[in-house]
């Protein structure tokens, strides 16, 4: 279950929008707050961070993708499928850049784009039951496009296999026409040596 979103400015870790939580377990929630705004200033400092990643804290997880300069973060129970939660934030991603593409880098002040946490809110309860049918496709297409890309790998494997069989031929004509070649010029040699 997504329990925390945020998304934040990489370039200097500015909090951009949140999504609100209930109240229930406050004392929870700000300690993983703190956490999520740590990492995000730990982003800002310009390391070569991978642009997804998941990272345990406790029993949850957080899950961030990063494009255009915005770190999309969430935190999931342990539990909670990882193509999920990364298909969460894609969603997030698509929409916050449709809706405020143009003014993140503007963004001035902390939670600027406050009004997103409607859109946020309403996502995570599309996403809040792994096993809703909308889910379920989900999670199948993912299974899906992960066996085209290992099939489409193993099949360029094999392409490569085969170029590299054929490389292998040229190089074994090359040596023996190299080989003609050499004693050819040897004659020519002998031959200009004799006049």
């Amino acid at each position: 279950m997504v329990k925390l979103t945020m998304i934040a400015r990489v370039t200097d870790g500015l909090a951009l929008a949140e999504g609100l939580e209930d109240g229930r377990d406050q004392n929870d929630a700000d300690f993983y707050k703190h956490q999520a705004k740590d990492l995000f200033k730990s982003l800002s400092k310009g390391q070569n961070h991978p642009s997804r990643m998941s990272i345990e804290t406790g029993p949850y997880v957080f899950h961030y993708i990063i494009e255009g300069h915005v770190c999309y973060l969430t935190m999931c129970d342990r539990s909670y499928p990882k193509k999920l939660a990364y298909q969460y934030l894609e969603d997030l991603k698509n929409e916050f850049e449709r809706v405020n593409g143009n003014q993140i880098e503007t963004a001035a002040r902390p939670y600027a784009f406050i009004k997103f946490d409607t859109y946020i809110q309403k996502t995570k309860k599309l996403y809040l039951d792994t096993g809703t049918q909308r889910n379920l496709a989900k999670l199948n297409d993912e299974l899906y496009e992960v066996h085209q890309i290992m099939t489409r790998n193993v099949q360029e494997v094999l392409g490569v296999g085969e170029k590299l069989d054929q490389v292998s031929q040229m190089s074994s004509r090359l040596t023996s026409e190299s080989r003609v070649y050499a004693e050819k010029a040897r004659d020519l040699n002998r031959q200009v040596s004799l006049y």
